[in-house]
C-alpha cells in the first residue's frame, strides 16, 4: 500500500497525527482504539514535549474552558528523555505507527543533545518547539528570534537526518521565521502552537489563569497561516488548530496543508481521529477532492 505522504524517511499512512500534549504519553491509547484502528487511522504520533529532564509543569489550576476553547498551562510536565526512552517508548513503538518526538529545551544544546538522545532509537523525526524560552537570551522565546532559531535548526541539522520539522507559533515574526526554516533544512512546518491568552477564574480577589488558548475558537486564525504559507513558502505544511471533524481537517488541506493534527478532539474524544478520518474520506468522495 502507497503511503498517503512522504516526507524524506517519515511515511504517512493517513494525514491525521496526534498532537504533542493531548493523549499523554500513550498510556491510554489502547484502552480506547484497537491496534488495527491505530494503525488504519493515525498517521503519525507526535510525543508530548520531552526535555532532558524531567519537569514537574505548573501549579494547578492547569485547565480552563473557554467558549469554543481551552487554554492550557501545564507547564511541559514530562518525564525526561531517559525515564521517556525506558519506560513509554517501548510501547509507543509497538504501535507500528511513524513516532515524531517532540522537544522541549530551554537552551540550542538541550535541543542538539535531546536529538543526539533519539539518534539510536527507532522514532522516526522530530519536531521542535520554538515557543520555548531561550534563557541565555534573557527568556525571550525563540520564535520571536528569528537569529536564534537559525542557529537552533542548523545545530540540530547537524546531528539529526531523519525528519525534522519545526511548530511554529502563531505570534511574532513567522513568516520570516517559516522562510528560514526551509533554507535551513527544516522537512516541514507545523502551524501552529497555541495562542497567548489568559481566563477569569475568580473574580475577587482576581485569580486568573495565563496559558496557551486551543479548540475551534482559533481555527480561522491558524487557517489563514496555513494558507499564506502555503503560498510564501514550499515546505509541506502541517496543519494544527481547532480541528473537531472531518470538514475542519479538509479545509486545512484545501487551504495548503498536507497533513494535520489533532488536538482538543483528542481531549474531548479519544476515538475521535477514526471518525474524523471516515468523515474526511466521505466529504472528499462527495466533493471530488485529491483523487
Amino acid at each position: 500500500m502507497r503511503p498517503y505522504l512522504k516526507i524524506r524517511n517519515l511515511e504517512l499512512k493517513t494525514p491525521l497525527m496526534l498532537a504533542s500534549g493531548t493523549w499523554g504519553l500513550g498510556e491510554n491509547l489502547d484502552l480506547y482504539l484497537t491496534k488495527e484502528e491505530i494503525k488504519s487511522n493515525i498517521g503519525a504520533f507526535v510525543s508530548k514535549g520531552i526535555s532532558r529532564f524531567p519537569k514537574k509543569g505548573n501549579p494547578p489550576p492547569r485547565l480552563y474552558e473557554t467558549p469554543c476553547g481551552l487554554i492550557n498551562s501545564i507547564g511541559l510536565e514530562n518525564p525526561g528523555l531517559e525515564v521517556f526512552k525506558k519506560d513509554y517508548l517501548p510501547k509507543l513503538l509497538s504501535y507500528e505507527v511513524p513516532l515524531i518526538i517532540n522537544l522541549h529545551g530551554e537552551e540550542v544544546e538541550d535541543f542538539v543533545a535531546l536529538a543526539e538522545g533519539f539518534k539510536e532509537e527507532k522514532v522516526d523525526g522530530i519536531e521542535l518547539n520554538i515557543s520555548c524560552p531561550n534563557v541565555k537570551k534573557g527568556g525571550i522565546a525563540f520564535s520571536s528570534d528569528p537569529k536564534g532559531v537559525k542557529t537552533l535548526v542548523k545545530e540540530v541539522r547537524k546531528v539529526w537526518e531523519r525528519f525534522l520539522a519545526v511548530k511554529l507559533s502563531p505570534v511574532g515574526p513567522v513568516y520570516e521565521i517559516a522562510e528560514i526554516c526551509e533554507k535551513e533544512g527544516v522537512d516541514a512546518l507545523v502551524v501552529a502552537n497555541t495562542y497567548p491568552a489568559l481566563g477569569v477564574i475568580g473574580l475577587a480577589p482576581l485569580k486568573v489563569i495565563k496559558g496557551g488558548l486551543s479548540g475551534p475558537a482559533i481555527k480561522p486564525l491558524t487557517l489563514r497561516l496555513v494558507y499564506e504559507l502555503a503560498q510564501k513558502v514550499k515546505l509541506p505544511i502541517i496543519g494544527s488548530g481547532g480541528i473537531l471533524s472531518g470538514k475542519d481537517a479538509l479545509e486545512y488541506l484545501v487551504c495548503g496543508a498536507k497533513a494535520f493534527q489533532i488536538g482538543v478532539a483528542n481531549l474531548i474524544d479519544p476515538t475521535s481521529a477514526v471518525k474524523i478520518i471516515q468523515e474526511m474520506e466521505e466529504l472528499k468522495k462527495k466533493h471530488g477532492l485529491f483523487g
